[in-house]
């Protein structure tokens, strides 16, 4: 992994321009009705506390921006509930997907690349303001939150989600030497509770919500993969929640402005 100090936008960049997250687990040919559907059903198989934590279906009629899109799988869960959504990505290749996905879905959203860390946005133009998984990729992670800050409504929300250094999957990949996923990428910073709440310091209001504790995983094969889904899964999850809580692999913090 590359220090995020000596990482510039380019290089990221670059990166996301050939990675597609989750590709590994659909069949389909990038781009088709398949491939898309594969994508939002392991997505919320994976990070099925998002359909409890975010109200999807709550901003009808409002203007939510997503903030590190991809190829639309959140934010198309925004505009089937009525939101007037926005997307942006760093990669021009996960914008193209973006749009593809609403297309072939009939839902109307407005896309563009840009920079997380330089919104092309005036101040205080967006109900809810999405950043789920950017923030720990991006150079300047303060940065791209203060962006988002700007860009929102008095009384907005917005929503981060960073990986957390203390963690059961952290320590995990460094036990069973397993790489975590985008390990390669050019930026991939972890943080703890503490760090992340430093960096949002900036809303009148947060709350920090741990998730992400482990299910079943198709990306992992062989002996390392049948342990972990067979006995690693089912011993963490017979564990009472309130003993590994603060571990869990994802922080989410619900902010309002």
């Amino acid at each position: 992994m590359t220090s995020p100090g000596t990482s510039s936008t380019a290089d990221v960049r670059t990166y996301w321009n050939h990675h597609i997250h989750d590709l590994e687990i659909t069949n389909h040919p990038v781009g088709t009705p398949g491939f898309f559907s594969d994508l939002d059903q392991y997505h919320f198989e994976k990070l099925h506390h998002l359909l409890r934590l975010v109200d999807f279906d709550g901003w009808r009629g409002k203007r939510v921006l997503e903030v590190g899109c991809g190829a639309g799988t959140d934010l198309a869960r925004f505009a089937r509930g009525g939101a007037v959504v926005t997307g942006v990505d760093l990669a021009a290749s996960a914008i193209e997907l973006a749009r593809k996905n609403f297309e072939q879905q009939g839902l109307q959203g407005e896309f563009r690349e840009a920079d997380g860390e330089k919104l092309p946005f005036e101040d205080n133009s967006f109900d809810l303001v999405y950043a789920h998984g950017v923030v720990q990729y991006t150079p300047n992670g303060e940065r791209l939150v203060e962006e988002c800050r700007r860009v929102l409504k008095s009384g907005g929300e917005a929503v981060f989600q960073v990986y957390n250094r203390v963690s059961w999957l952290n320590a995990l990949s460094k036990v069973m030497k397993v790489p975590l996923e985008h390990e390669d990428a050019p930026v991939l910073r972890k943080y703890s509770i503490s760090e992340f709440t430093g960096m949002l310091r900036g809303f009148s209001q947060v709350r920090i919500v741990e998730e992400r504790f482990p299910v079943k995983s198709r990306l992992h094969k062989g002996w390392k993969g049948i342990a972990f889904n067979t006995f690693f899964v089912a011993t963490f999850n017979a564990l009472p929640r309130t003993l590994v809580k603060r571990y869990g692999w994802h922080l989410l913090a619900f902010c309002r402005k």
